[in-house]
Parts: C-alpha cells; structure tokens; sequence
C-alpha cells in the first residue's frame, strides 16, 4: 500500500496557547504554516486548509495560506478542504489556485465543495434558496476553465462568458480538482459526470456505512465514461502519546465548538457518552499512535481508499498539544498504518 496518500486538514481553528489564552486570528494563520512545514519535514503528503468565516476558525481564504506555505516548503501537496464554491466566483477561484500552483511549482490541488456551513451565503450576497442550482451551474464552469481554453458559457447565477481567456495558465496544463461530498448520492453522481476524484467527508458514524457512495461512485464513471479515481476520506481526530491524553487534550475544546454550533443547528448538546461511542465505533480518530492507526487502517480498508486526511484540530486545542499531533501522525501514524495494510 505505498502508494496511499495521507493528509492532514484544520479549518484554522483558534488555539490556546499554553497558558490558557486564546490567540490572535494572525498568530493562528501563522501557526497552521508552522504545523504545515512540521508536516512536510516529516513525511505528510498533503496540508489541506479549510475556508470558514466563523469566529472559531482564522482561515477564510485557503489559497492565501497556501501560497505562503508554498514560498516555505518544497514537497507537500497543497489543498483546500474545501473551497465553497457556490458562494465564490469560478473564475477566481482558478486564477487563485493557479498562482498557488505557480508559486508551489505544480503542488496545488482545489477541493470543491458547496460547504456545510452557511455564513459565506449571505456574506457574499447570494440567496440559500439558491444552494443547489449555484453549485451545478459554477461546477459547470470550473470543469471548462480547468481545460484552460477560451470558454463561452451561461447560466443564471452569473454573467455569461465568450470566448473569455483566463489567467495565469498553470505550467503543466492541468490543475489537480477534487470534489467533497458529505453524504449525498446526487453529489457523488455529480463528481463521477466530471470525471473528477471524490473525496467523502466522514465526520460522523461507521465509515463503512459510505461504501455505497464509493460503489455508485464506480458504477456512475463506468456509466459516463470518465475516469474512477482513487477515492479520498477525509475525518476528525487527535493524537497524543497516551488515548488518555488525547482525549483530555480534546475533548473539552470539542465539546465547546460543537455545542456552539449544535446550538444554531438545533442539536442538543454532545454529551461524553456519545462522544466516546464515536471514537470507539465511529469516525473520531482519538487516541495514542497506535489506537489511530490501527482504526485507520481499518477504515482504508474495509472502503478500499486510496488517501486518507485527518482533521487535527477540533477546537482550540493548544499550540503544543498541535504541533504534537502532528508529529507523532507523520512519525508514527503513517508507518504504523502503511505496515498494518502491509500484512
């Protein structure tokens, strides 16, 4: 299994520092760069940043953070995680990602999505009534853009274009996309039509329950005559030395941030029980090395997938407990998980 792929994710979530103190938005940019270089010094393949505009996370712009992590690093593959698509143009969306690949020198890759949360909607002027006719009609224009020709299109969401020629050109001619999908069969219908790979965001509940989505995945490129990339996962988790520090370091800031959001949602709030049954049987990767990749590799195993990232921040963890995290996934999570799949 060498050829698996494994990523890291973050939102940008806001830490503490040791002492107890949140940070600035500025210092919480600055350390996802840290954690990213840390990454790449220690055999991560991918640093995939989220865009939120909420206050618990500092990364609204993913391809900004990028491009500086691109000027301090020579190997990783540069990810968003995803990019929402329906509430940004098209065509910057390209432009932005192209100067990523520039700088990185081919090491850009977009994730597309039309986004869990909902605050870029009404931020950027669009209409949620409109959430699923957006994402259709700007996936359509993206996938002519990445053909990097002049490209006439219309629809009804935006300005058509006519023979428009876009730039920068990226240098290979051709600008590595994914799609995220969170559950839903029209979504991995939807990627399988473009041909493009799926990535399945599993943030709660068994993942084998998804290996429907990977099955229709196959059935619908077949179908279309497009290609069935490997197809990536993409979860929650924290790693420590011990699965009591894990789940000390993680679950009070955890429970914060979901409750929050539970709160808007109309969850009621996530109670201990619940969160240790998920990191038992579900999709919380909680734990020591061992107990990570352990469940990881039986994850990848039983959906036959070909990447796997974890989302190492859930909250505001503190800085050192981050930059451990990370550490002890690319030193000890990943050949742990690449000699288990092994046997």
């Amino acid at each position: 299994m060498s050829d698996l792929v494994f990523g890291l994710d973050t939102f940008g979530d806001v830490p503490e520092d040791d002492s107890g103190n949140r940070v600035s938005d500025a210092r919480a940019i600055r350390q996802v760069l840290d954690e990213a270089v840390l990454a790449e010094e220690i055999g991560v393949d991918v640093i995939a940043l989220g865009e939120h505009h909420r206050p618990e996370f500092a990364i609204s712009t993913p391809e900004t953070v990028l491009a500086g992590i691109a000027t301090r690093t020579s190997r990783i593959r540069l990810a968003s995680g995803v990019t929402v698509l329906s509430s940004d143009d098209p065509v910057r969306v390209f432009q932005r990602f192209a100067t990523v690949d520039a700088l990185s020198n081919g090491r850009a890759e977009v994730i597309l999505g039309r986004g869990s949360f909902t605050e870029s909607f009404p931020l950027f002027g669009y209409d949620l009534a409109d959430y699923d006719v957006l994402f259709e009609e700007k996936i359509e224009l993206f996938a002519k853009l990445l053909e990097e020709k002049p490209v006439t299109w219309s629809g009804t969401k935006r300005a058509p274009l006519k023979d428009a020629d876009v730039f920068p050109k990226t240098e290979s001619g051709h600008l590595s996309t994914w799609v995220g999908v969170g559950g839903s069969p029209q979504s991995v219908v939807r990627t399988a039509h473009y041909g493009f790979p799926l990535m399945i965001a599993v943030i709660g509940g068994a993942p084998e329950r998804f290996a429907p989505y990977i099955d229709l995945y196959q059935r619908a490129t077949e179908q279309f005559g497009t290609t069935a990339h490997p197809v990536g996962l993409h979860s929650p988790g924290f790693i420590a030395d011990t699965d009591e520090e894990a789940k000390e370091a993680h679950w009070r800031h955890y429970k914060v941030i979901r409750d929050r959001i539970g709160k808007q949602r109309g969850w009621a709030p996530v109670r201990k029980a619940e969160y240790e049954a998920e990191i038992e049987s579900g999709s919380l990767y909680i734990g020591s090395p061992e107990t990570v990749a352990r469940k990881m590799a039986r994850a990848i195993k039983a959906l036959g997938v070909g990447r796997f990232d974890l989302i190492y921040t859930n909250g505001a963890q503190p800085i050192s407990a981050r930059l451990r995290a990370v550490e002890l996934y690319g030193t000890k999570v990943i050949p742990m998980v690449r000699e288990l799949l092994a046997d």
